[in-house]
């Protein structure tokens, strides 16, 4: 089932997630219902609360871009009470979209290298490292629960900048293929 995507200036989006354990109620659909919509949305990842669920859980599936780098295919994952460890490495620009900014593209500064800790579906537990493409997409998506988008991590001159094109994609001016929810301002 395809869920509808929350887009900026949407209260959730701006919440920290909570963690949740294995009675929460139908996860799995849940998890299906993100992935399905994060791929008819020709998304790489999405996060529960741009769905409306206030939870530490996001889905990756970088195979869209492993024609750039083959390392990416079937890189297909879920992270549930995720937990960032540790950054490093350079940090590097990055072109950078969202589902919940629709239509708005940027430059993002993010760390080449993380680890994570964080369980799967089955509430399996892994530390792993990542780096390059898949830490910059877990990061962005981990931003996502802890209530930032990619859009705070711009320059302040930027945001200024672009103060009223967010204003416009919050009241609804975009067009996107996908179901969208905006915020009653």
């Amino acid at each position: 089932m395809l869920l509808t995507i929350h887009v900026i200036g949407s209260k959730i989006l701006r919440e920290t997630a909570v963690d949740i354990d294995k009675s929460y109620p139908e996860l799995r659909r849940l998890i299906d219902n993100m992935f399905e919509t994060m791929d008819k949305s020709e998304g790489v990842g999405l996060a529960a609360p741009q769905v409306g669920s206030p939870i530490n859980l996001f889905v990756v599936d970088t195979t869209p871009l492993a024609e750039d780098d083959p390392t990416l295919k079937d890189f297909r994952k879920v992270f549930i009470n995720a937990n960032i460890i540790e950054v490093s490495g350079d940090k590097y620009l990055y072109n950078e979209g969202c589902l919940s900014v629709p239509g708005y593209r940027d430059d993002v500064e993010r760390h080449q290298k993380i680890l994570i800790e964080y369980l799967d579906q089955d509430f399996n537990y892994y530390k792993e490292y990542y780096d390059g493409i898949k830490a910059r997409v877990i990061q962005h998506e981990y931003d996502h629960i802890k209530g930032v988008l990619f859009v705070d991590r711009l320059s302040t001159l930027k945001k200024q900048i672009i103060r009223n094109k967010l204003k416009g994609i919050a009241s609804g001016r975009f067009n996107v293929s996908y179901k969208t929810k905006i915020a009653n301002i």
